[in-house]
């Protein structure tokens, strides 16, 4: 199997199985990888397992993210290639073999919000980034945030009140689940995390 070997000034910190289709690097404590350094981004890197391949993604960090020492936005990895974030080396092993055994899906890299009624109805967004928001300022603002391998729905503002499968969704957050019915302001929209 695949794995991320973690050093800080020489010293292996920790060493990561790549046993996910997605694995995220960052800060806050909801990450796969959590490294508490300030110069480190609350959602620095995911490392994806996409077509048979893995890739580092920097999602839009602070101080950025390198291979072999170029600063990458996506970046195909190869045996041996060391990731740079902030100070910490990042290893990335893998040997032909890990080719026949690929890591579990996790169903992160396709999940989407279906727009099913309203003016949008038929509008897929796919939910690639840390957070993303839907609805409209002034009437009614969610946001729908990745969490390692959930996503959590939250109300931000509005006037009118958001539903998630018929229950009010207010000042608390709702971890969702594949087919839940959100209800955002009179339009509704599915959740989807195909796996």
């Amino acid at each position: 199997m695949a794995k991320l070997v973690i050093t800080l000034d020489g010293v292996v910190i920790r060493e990561v199985p790549l046993d996910k289709d997605h694995i995220s690097l960052g800060r806050r404590p909801y990450n796969h990888i959590v490294i508490d350094n300030l110069a480190v981004s609350g959602d620095h890197c995911v490392f994806q397992y996409v077509g048979g391949q893995f890739y580092v993604e920097d999602v839009d960090s602070t101080n950025g993210t390198s291979v072999n020492g170029l600063k990458i936005k996506r970046q195909k990895l190869q045996n041996g290639d060391i990731v740079g974030v902030a100070r910490y080396r990042i290893e990335f092993l893998s040997s032909p073999e890990d080719a026949l055994r690929p890591p579990r899906p996790t169903g992160v890299l396709n999940s989407t919000v279906q727009v099913i009624s309203g003016p949008a109805t038929g509008r897929s967004l796919v939910l690639t980034k840390p957070v993303t928001t839907v609805g409209k300022p002034g009437v009614a603002v969610a946001s729908i945030s990745r969490r390692a391998e959930s996503f959590v729905l939250r109300y931000i503002e509005g006037t009118r009140p958001m539903t998630c499968n018929g229950n009010t969704v207010a000042t608390r957050e709702h971890i969702l689940l594949d087919g839940d019915l959100i209800d955002l302001a009179g339009v509704q929209m599915r959740f989807a995390q195909h796996l």
